[in-house]
């Protein structure tokens, strides 16, 4: 079964994080800067009732307390990402290059999170450094195609161009 790639706006929205420790923190900090509204679960007091109105679960905790949220979570039809244990995980949290307003994820299936890590580096290495400039030039045209009304099929294309005519 293949995932589906996925980009959430959590602003606002009730995200519950259960954990504690270094994992639980660099799961904590990505979050707030997603805008969520964090609600952190001590994992010895978590209670099924953690989750109402939560629209994602992350559990950074054991095998046994990640499988209570998972259960909890899935009678509640909760995205869960239960950290480095894909059986009672339905939601997971990949590999990410963010450079410039582009964000590129990248998943191994919660297999192989070592992987994920390496090809981020890889992928990061291969973007161009005045990236920037060709978001820009991306999103002025953007605009301008909209304008004119000018179809997905002849976009592609164009942008290429666009982007050549950057350099000299």
């Amino acid at each position: 079964m293949e995932l589906l790639p996925l980009f959430l706006k959590l602003a606002g929205r009730r995200v519950v994080l259960v954990g504690a420790g270094t994992v639980a923190g660099g799961k904590l900090d990505a979050l707030v800067r997603a805008g969520a509204d964090v609600r952190v679960v001590d994992p010895d007091a978590f209670q099924p009732a953690d989750l109402d109105d939560a629209w994602l679960v992350v559990s950074a905790c054991s095998v046994e307390i990640n499988r209570a949220v998972a259960a909890a979570a899935e009678a509640r039809r909760i995205f869960v990402n239960a950290v480095d244990d894909p059986p009672n995980a339905t939601a997971y949290l990949g590999g990410v290059v963010r450079r410039s307003g582009v964000t590129i994820a990248i998943s191994t299936s919660g297999n192989a999170p070592a992987l994920a890590g390496v090809l981020r580096e890889g992928i990061d290495a291969l973007l161009p450094p005045d990236l920037d400039r060709w978001t820009e030039c991306a999103r002025d045209l953007r605009v301008a195609w909209k304008a004119e009304g000018v179809p997905m099929e002849a976009r592609r294309p164009q942008l290429v161009e666009a982007l050549k005519r950057l350099y000299p």
